[in-house]
């Protein structure tokens, strides 16, 4: 008898098309409800001029992109602790993005909660996050270096704390890692999300090379998250393609940010997130370098940042620019997991 429990393969590729089917299925019920409450994008004014028709476009899909996967996961029933807090640290910053998002629909503005305030919170979350894979997941505080046999370990200045009759372990440099990780990319993830289609469809071609790590290290339910993330940015494409009928909001962006870090880090590839996530590194340097160029010199070295939008500025068309950077997302995804795999051979 068949027995899908036996072919690991299979579910991993059920993750993806169950959380595919439903995003497909649920996103149209969504898009009338959102259409119904009057939530609605609110634009940038000093933006590309031609993203002003995009305003009052349903958003907050990531809404139901993050219910999807939990899910699709749950539905599965491969649960590890490693994976739920991947899907915590999803959970949890989707939920800061929710209250961004309602307050720019509350306040019909586009700028909602203060960068000081996302990055505290954010803080938190991945404090938070690396005190329990340390602690309660057991994962290890060693980071590899990729192609060579060594790893540095940033938990030999940890401290132990007694908390309630239970020893706690503070790695403090593993949970300075962490928390760039978590905040660098949720932040990012978000700054990409500018175009339609760009940031669910980079966030999908990363998850499928972090769900093919996670099964080449025999972690299932860590590669069924992965995919079921993948799955649910598929279905939430085919409405969020140019010309969008709904945006993810800071709901999905910086939800979608913290799994990406999450996963670089529950499967010990923490410096291949640079290359595997290399789209997102692009899009905060495009950023820091503009500010900075315009405070030393007054002078921008893009026509806009982030650099989707200095393409846009150059005449690329948005689906142009999409689609090449995913092109882009491809080769770095591609090559993150193949430096993994011969450095996995390797050892």
């Amino acid at each position: 008898m068949f027995r899908l429990a036996q072919y690991p393969t299979y579910q991993v590729f059920l993750a993806v098309v169950m959380a595919l089917v439903a995003s497909g299925v649920l996103f149209p019920l969504w898009i009338r409800v959102l259409r119904f409450r009057n939530i609605g994008q609110q634009v940038r004014a000093d933006g590309p001029q031609g993203h002003l028709v995009k305003q009052g476009t349903p958003t907050m899909g990531g809404v139901l992109i993050l219910l999807v996967v939990a899910g699709t996961y749950f539905a599965l029933g491969s649960v590890g602790r490693l994976s739920i807090l991947a899907l915590g640290a999803m959970a949890a910053c989707g939920l800061l993005g929710f209250t961004d998002d309602w307050a720019k629909v509350w306040h019909e503005r586009s700028l909602g909660l203060t960068p000081r305030a996302k990055i505290m919170w954010q803080a938190l979350i991945a404090v938070a996050f690396g005190l329990l894979a340390v602690n309660w997941a057991e994962l290890s505080t060693k980071v590899a270096l990729p192609l060579l046999d060594v790893s540095v370990d940033l938990g030999l200045t940890a401290s132990v704390y007694e908390v309630g009759g239970v020893s706690v372990t503070v790695p403090w440099l593993y949970l300075i890692l962490v928390f760039a990780m978590i905040v660098s990319t949720s932040n990012t993830v978000n700054l990409t999300d500018g175009l339609d289609g760009l940031a669910a469809g980079t966030v999908m071609i990363v998850m499928l090379a972090y769900a093919a790590i996670a099964f080449r290290q025999d972690r299932l339910e860590v590669a069924l998250l992965a995919a079921a993330i993948a799955g649910a940015c598929i279905g939430f494409l085919w409405y969020n393609s140019y010309p969008a009928d709904i945006f993810m909001g800071d709901t999905g962006s910086l939800g979608l940010g913290a799994a990406v870090a999450s996963f670089a880090i529950i499967t010990k590839t923490e410096l291949l997130l640079v290359l595997i996530g290399g789209i997102y590194v692009v899009e905060g340097l495009s950023v820091i370098l503009q500010i900075a160029s315009f405070k030393l010199t007054g002078r921008r070295v893009l026509r806009m940042a982030p650099i989707h939008h200095h393409f846009e500025m150059l005449g690329w068309s948005e689906t142009k620019v999409m689609v090449r950077f995913w092109i882009v997302t491809g080769i770095l995804a591609g090559a993150g997991f193949a430096l993994y795999f011969v450095g996995s051979v390797r050892g």
